[in-house]
C-alpha cells in the first residue's frame, strides 16, 4: 500500500488495517515455522507495510498536538 493511499485513509481505517496486517504477519510466521511458506520475503514487505502505517498515524498525532498547543 502506498503512503499517498494510507493518508486518504482515516484513523480508525489506519488502526484497522493494522490489527489486520499484525494477523497476516502472524499467520505468516506462523507459515515459515512449519515450511508451509517458503517465499520468505513476504514478512519483510508485511513488516514495512505496518511501519508505514504507524508511521502516519504517529504523523497525524503530532500535528493534533502541536495544533492543542
Amino acid at each position: 500500500m502506498k503512503p499517498a493511499e494510507i493518508r486518504n485513509m482515516s484513523d480508525e481505517e489506519i488502526r484497522s488495517r493494522i490489527e489486520d496486517t499484525r494477523e497476516e504477519l502472524m499467520n505468516l510466521r506462523f507459515r515459515v515455522v512449519t515450511g508451509q511458506l517458503t517465499d520468505t520475503s513476504q514478512l519483510k514487505i508485511v513488516r514495512r507495510s505496518i511501519a508505514r502505517l504507524e508511521t502516519i498515524l504517529h504523523e497525524r498525532e503530532l500535528v493534533q498536538e502541536r495544533e492543542g498547543e
